[in-house]
């Protein structure tokens, strides 16, 4: 009787197709990402997780920066379907528009701290730097558009819609740094994030 070789873990039918590979292999960055941090990330660890030969996540990632750059761009296209929802309400006065937006990227960030973290690390491949760059100018966009339509219409002030944008921006990434790093509580600031927006629009000056 002639005995069939055993076929090691690497070698035996695999459920994923070369279709879906990538975003199985996402899902579980995300998810070690959200439990262990950036630094648990290893390819050969999530082709265990997920049950593919070690090789295989190199059809798709050529190490684990361009790992740690596709997680980034992926989580800039999910804030920016966040922004875009928020930002589709037509007839909002600019106050209530303004703090849609913020709501938008606080929940955002508050659900993802580790992912936001790495949505803004310095270090990214050249390979995705550019695609980065354009997810970036796309987020900021939806802030920018409604800075300069409020000062078309007069309910801003004048100046580069560019600059206040980063003002607010800064504004809100603080808030979010201070949830994350456990200084202040997420539902605490999300309760009081139209206060926030009233205080970021018209300053502390005495009126």
């Amino acid at each position: 009787m002639v005995r069939m070789p055993r076929l090691s873990p690497s070698s035996t039918s695999r459920p994923y197709h070369h279709g879906d590979l990538r975003a199985a292999l996402l899902k579980s960055a995300d998810r070690t990402l959200r439990e262990k941090g950036a630094g648990a990330l290893s390819l050969r660890e999530l082709a265990r997780d997920i049950g593919v030969s070690h090789a295989a996540p190199g059809r798709h990632f050529k190490d684990k920066q361009a790992l740690l750059d596709a997680l980034a761009l992926d989580g800039y296209e999910r804030l920016n379907q966040a922004l875009h929802a928020a930002a589709e309400r037509p007839g909002q006065a600019f106050e209530e528009h303004m703090a849609a937006l913020a709501r938008a990227y606080l929940g955002f960030a508050v659900e993802n701290p580790e992912l936001l973290e790495l949505m803004f690390a310095r270090k990214h491949d050249p390979d995705s730097s550019a695609q980065l760059a354009s997810a970036v100018d796309r987020s900021l966009g939806s802030f920018t558009r409604m800075i300069a339509e409020a000062q078309e219409r007069g309910e801003i002030i004048e100046g580069d819609p560019e600059r206040i944008t980063m003002v607010a921006a800064a504004s809100l990434h603080g808030l979010a740094a201070l949830i994350a790093g456990c200084a202040l509580d997420a539902d605490e600031a999300l309760a009081g994030l139209d206060e926030h927006v009233h205080l970021l629009l018209h300053g502390l000056k005495p009126r």
